[in-house]
C-alpha cells in the first residue's frame, strides 16, 4: 500500500523532530520533508508534492492561518493544524484546514504518545478528505417570522469538517427556528469555544450544553467535548442530560447517543441532519429517528469534507433526502413550514 507523504511545518526544531519521529512509527506514513516557515513550506510543496501537511499556527514571517488561506486556492492540500489551546484553530478551519490537533505537554510521555496517536489518525483521515471548498451562503435570513411549526427539535451530528458545515447552516437561520441540539466530535474546552463562536457570529443563542438545559426556540446546545448528550422529555418541554461515559463508536460525545434519545423522546417532532465525518457514528441513531417518523437529511458526497458518516447513513436507509450543504438551511425551513414537503 502506498504511504501517505507528509510535510511538517513548524518553526521549532525540537517539535519538528517530535512530530517526525512520532508519526513515522506508523508504517503507512512517510515524512518526506520538514519546513521552518510558510515560505520554506511553499518550496517544499513544489519539490515533494506531499499528500498531507501538518502546520503550526504561530510561525515567523507569516502565521499559519494566513498561509493556509493563501495556499489552498493555489495548492489544494489537506492541512492538519497543530496548535496550542486557542480558538485560533477555528480561524484555521475557516481558512481551509481539514482538522486540528492540540500540542501536548512535551514533558509528559503519556501526553506525547496520545498526541502522536491522534495526529496519525487525523493524517489518515485528511489523506482521504476533500480540501474544503468554502461554500458561501446568503447573509440574509432564510426564515420568515411566523411561518414555522412550533414544538419541533432539530438534531445535528458531525465530525471532520463539521464545525464549518454547522456554521454554514446556522448563520442564515432566524431566531424563530426551533431549538437545535448538536453532537460534534470535538475535544473538551473546544466545544465551549465553538459554541461561543456560534453565539457571536449567528443570530441564534448558542452555548455549550450543561446538564438540565432546556431546548428552546432560537437556541443551539452543543454537546460538551468528553461528554455524551441526550434528550429527555419533561412535560411539554425537552431537557438535555450531559454525562461522562465510555466512547461509543469511538467518540464521546456520540452522535448515536443523541439521535437515539431524540428518536425515543421526540419522534415525529424531530428533524435529524448527518454531516461530514469519518466512520459510522450517527447512522443507526438517524435510522431510529426516521423509523419514529422524524424527517432526516444527509450531506451529499460532493459537499462533504469526508463522506463517511453521511454515506453509511444513506446506505442503511437512514437518510430521507441527501442534499448539498449549501441548501440544508433552506431545506430545514421548508420542512418546518406547515403543510409543506421538499
Amino acid at each position: 500500500m502506498r504511504k501517505i507523504k507528509v510535510l511538517i511545518v513548524d518553526d521549532s526544531l525540537i517539535f519538528r523532530e517530535v512530530l517526525s519521529r512520532g508519526i513515522s512509527t506508523d508504517p503507512l506514513i512517510e515524512v518526506i520533508a520538514k519546513a521552518i516557515d510558510p515560505f520554506d513550506a511553499r518550496d517544499k510543496i513544489l519539490e515533494y508534492y506531499p499528500d498531507v501537511m501538518t502546520c503550526d499556527i504561530e510561525m515567523p514571517k507569516m502565521n499559519g492561518i494566513e498561509f493556509i488561506r493563501r495556499l489552498i486556492p493555489q495548492y489544494p492540500l489537506p492541512v492538519v493544524v497543530v496548535s496550542s489551546v486557542s480558538d485560533a484553530v477555528f480561524d484555521a478551519l475557516n481558512a481551509g484546514a481539514v482538522d486540528f490537533v492540540i500540542k501536548p505537554n512535551v514533558q509528559s510521555a503519556r501526553d506525547v504518545e496520545a498526541f502522536i496517536n491522534e495526529l496519525i489518525a487525523k493524517i489518515k483521515i485528511a489523506s482521504k478528505a476533500k480540501v474544503p471548498n468554502l461554500i458561501g451562503q446568503s447573509s440574509t435570513n432564510v426564515v420568515d417570522k411566523g411561518t414555522l411549526i412550533e414544538g419541533k427539535i432539530i438534531a445535528i451530528g458531525a465530525s471532520t469538517g463539521g464545525t464549518e458545515a454547522i456554521f454554514n447552516i446556522l448563520k442564515t437561520l432566524h431566531p424563530q427556528i426551533p431549538g437545535i441540539v448538536v453532537a460534534q466530535h470535538i475535544p473538551p474546552i473546544f466545544s465551549k469555544m465553538f459554541a461561543d463562536r456560534l453565539n457571536d457570529t449567528t443570530q441564534l443563542r448558542a452555548k455549550e450544553a450543561q446538564n438540565g438545559d432546556f431546548v428552546e426556540q432560537g437556541s443551539v446546545l452543543i454537546a460538551p467535548g468528553g461528554q455524551h448528550m441526550r434528550i429527555k422529555k419533561v412535560g411539554e418541554r425537552f431537557r438535555v442530560e450531559c454525562y461522562e461515559g465510555e466512547k461509543v463508536n469511538g467518540h464521546c460525545p456520540s452522535i448515536d447517543i443523541l439521535f437515539e434519545s431524540v428518536a425515543k423522546e421526540v419522534g415525529e417532532g424531530a428533524i435529524g441532519v448527518i454531516l461530514t465525518g469519518m466512520g459510522y457514528d450517527g447512522a443507526k441513531g438517524l435510522l431510529a429517528m426516521r423509523r419514529k417518523g422524524a424527517r432526516t437529511l444527509g450531506q451529499d458526497e460532493k459537499s462533504s469534507i469526508v463522506y463517511g458518516m453521511p454515506k453509511v447513513a444513506f446506505e442503511i436507509g437512514a437518510v430521507e433526502k441527501q442534499i448539498p450543504l449549501e441548501i440544508i438551511a433552506q431545506t430545514l425551513v421548508t420542512l418546518l413550514r406547515r403543510g409543506t414537503s421538499y
